[in-house]
């Protein structure tokens, strides 16, 4: 892959050229074939590194201060992490949707809030952006936000309106060459920190959910305010607010797409968004998993390390199967998606296994800590407040079955 160059070129001054001749990768099934390919090899390999140098040693501390990762995020720019899918032509990276499950997993293996971060802004602000923006709109939209010193935002969600995605009751009027945008948006990651936002508004009411358009607004904008930052039980250092919207008014080529086309680009947004949550909860549930295993190889209890014990060791055992099984899946969805086949149903399979995976793993690492698992001087308990969330948002578990049954019944 061409657009493999910029990312692992500056990868290799930070860490490659440190371990070129300890050089390891950690061979993964992949659908048949032996291995990963060496391209995303060496993607998973960069990106372990930074997670084990630069995200580990800092994920307890900003947890607890609830302090965005800024320095972090501008590094996984310089890597060319936070365009990862956006072509080269484009100016990002140019890497496919299997190169970004993998690296998702890695980054929030090392820090939850740091995946749903990177995360939020690829797949539910670029993502949308790259696919339907106009040459104008990606100039201002996209091309500032490539290199980790701008992030965008998500706005669908509503206080009122859950997982019903159509019922947005954020209006957009048309007065003379602008668009005015009433209402409120809830739930946004990335609220505080973005510089832009892509919000969901209905232009037709009797329309329905087929009178809903999609919009970009820049951030400061005159009538758009945010409401106070969320005290979460996980991803803490991830900002959560609403977006309220008060006669805020944006020039009419603001509109990304066309009208009424908004509930389209949302969920084909959510699909791509599903990929990424899968691999964050990923990563979550294997930094649980390494966690516990380490844990029970230095624990002695009755003379020996806890790893003995046969009820440890049937822990593991099912901690590694839900893991190993919803990886899979994950990169299926993933290929799929790169092969421009449908995904749809693989998509909610891969976030509805990988997230319940992650709230399982997160629950028996606490088990096999026992009482160390409960406190915050081990990082069990923040795997497991972070683990909790993936099963919620973009779509929650009961939503996924719902997606998945109406694709095997259609």
């Amino acid at each position: 892959m061409a657009g493999a160059s910029r990312l692992f070129c500056k990868a290799s001054s930070r860490f490659l050229n440190a371990h070129s001749k300890n050089f390891r990768v950690r061979p993964r099934c992949f659908s048949g074939l032996i291995e990963l390919p060496e391209t995303h090899q060496l993607l998973e390999k960069t990106c372990h590194d930074f997670a084990d140098n630069e995200l580990v040693p800092i994920a307890g501390q900003i947890d607890k201060s609830h302090t965005f990762p800024k320095n972090q995020i501008k590094k996984m720019g310089e890597l060319g992490l936070m365009s990862i899918n956006v072509s080269e032509q484009d100016g990002g990276t140019g890497l496919d949707y299997l190169a970004y499950a993998i690296a998702m997993e890695e980054i929030s293996r090392g820090c939850a809030s740091s995946g749903v971060i990177m995360s939020a802004h690829n797949s539910l602000y670029l993502g949308p952006i790259k696919t339907f923006g106009t040459k104008e709109q990606k100039e201002t939209f996209l091309k500032p936000f490539l290199n980790g010193d701008k992030i965008g935002c998500f706005a669908l969600s509503e206080p009122g309106n859950g997982s019903d995605a159509g019922a947005a009751s954020t209006t957009a009027r048309l007065d003379g060459d602008s668009w005015v945008l009433n209402g409120t948006k809830a739930w946004i990651t990335n609220g505080y920190e973005a510089d832009a936002t892509v919000v969901f508004a209905t232009t037709d009411k009797s329309k329905k959910h087929k009178g809903i358009s999609a919009f970009l607004v820049p951030k400061p904008t005159p009538g758009l305010s945010l409401g106070k930052k969320e005290d979460k039980l996980g991803i803490r250092a991830s900002s959560t607010c609403n977006l309220i919207f008060e006669d805020c008014r944006i020039p009419k080529e603001n509109i990304l797409g066309e009208p009424g086309f908004g509930f389209k680009i949302a969920m084909i947004t959510l699909d791509d968004g599903r990929i990424g949550i899968a691999g964050q909860a990923l990563g979550i549930a294997q930094a649980a998993l390494e966690c516990a295993v380490e844990y029970s190889k230095t624990r002695i209890a009755f003379g020996s390390p806890i790893a003995k014990l046969q009820a440890i060791q049937l822990k593991i055992a099912d901690m590694a199967l839900r893991i190993e099984s919803a990886r899979l899946l994950t990169w299926r969805a993933a290929m799929l998606k790169d092969a421009k086949k449908p995904f749809t149903k693989e998509a909610a399979m891969a976030k509805l296994a990988a997230s319940e995976a992650a709230t399982f793993v997160a629950h028996q690492c606490i088990q096999v800590l026992g009482g160390m698992g409960y406190v915050t001087e081990m990082p069990a308990e923040r795997h497991y407040r972070d683990a909790r969330i993936t099963e919620i948002y973009e779509g929650t578990s009961e939503i996924q079955r719902l997606v998945i049954a109406a694709n095997i019944l259609k």
